[in-house]
């Protein structure tokens, strides 16, 4: 005989970290164990999916550039609906869940529909990514300020919320998420703020999984090299001097680390 339902669920809004599962929370682990329903993205690894229960459904749904399977209205009545039911809802998402991540919107629904919920922070790919790439976003000989902003909307938009002109004589560090249209016109705009030319810059495509690689350049020649090199999707880019400690710092092999790590498990 089943149990009954309870009438109420829980939803946890679970970052997922940057790639590597190694890099989820703890708390991010049990709540995987215990859950009902996970509703996963398409940064998710693979293996962070085998620590909740067999029992679990597993719904993906999406959210790459143009290949949602659900748009956002739609994923936030979902979560309601599950919660409804009274079942343990893990939200998982890539990286943090507020950052860039829609979290706090879909975290504003479940508050409205009374759904119980909690956050558990996840480590941003922003950190993450230039890391395994040696490259720190802080260096006190380079860097005392950084800044992650979003690069999807083309500069020239004037209803582009995101100043980069102002950015480019402001900020000593610039992480870019979701640069990859627009990564051209962006350092355009930067330069004519203020920023170097040979302003050194990087971008790390799939940062901290095995297929992670990196491309180094500057700020002038970043967007063709990426086009030369067939980078896409999804990829971090990084604008600053701290990007010149990458050879002294570059620590990270995938194919040899992962080989170590398996070995030891």
């Amino acid at each position: 005989m089943l149990p009954p339902q309870r009438a109420t669920g829980f939803v946890s809004l679970v970052g997922a970290g940057p790639g590597d599962p190694g890099l989820l929370t703890l708390r991010g682990r049990d709540r995987l164990a215990e859950a009902d329903v996970v509703v996963h993205d398409r940064l998710v690894h693979p293996a962070l999916l085998e620590l909740a229960p067999a029992t679990a459904e597993r719904i993906y749904i999406g959210k790459g550039y143009g290949r949602n399977v659900l748009d956002q209205a739609e994923l936030n009545q979902l979560l309601v609906f599950l919660a409804a039911q009274g079942k343990r809802v893990v939200r998982l998402k890539g990286g943090d869940p507020f950052v860039f991540g829609r979290g706090s919107e879909e975290a504003e629904v479940l508050a409205r529909h009374g759904i119980p919920f909690e956050i558990v922070p996840g480590i941003s790919s922003a950190i993450a990514a230039p890391a395994y790439a040696g490259i720190p976003v802080t260096d006190r000989r380079f860097s005392s300020s950084t800044t992650f902003v979003t690069g999807h909307r083309d500069p020239s938009d004037p209803a582009n919320p995101v100043d980069w002109e102002l950015l480019g004589g402001a900020v000593d560090t610039l992480v870019i998420l979701m640069g990859t249209r627009y990564l051209g016109a962006i350092a355009v705009a930067l330069s004519r703020g203020g920023k170097s030319a040979e302003t050194p810059a990087a971008v790390i495509e799939w940062g901290t999984h095995d297929r992670q690689r990196t491309l180094v350049g500057t700020l002038a020649t970043i967007a063709e090299d990426v086009k030369r090199e067939g980078y896409a999707s999804p990829f971090v880019a990084v604008i600053g001097d701290v990007v010149s400690l990458r050879p002294t710092l570059d620590w990270f092999t995938p194919e040899e680390v992962l080989a170590v790590r398996d070995a030891h498990h």
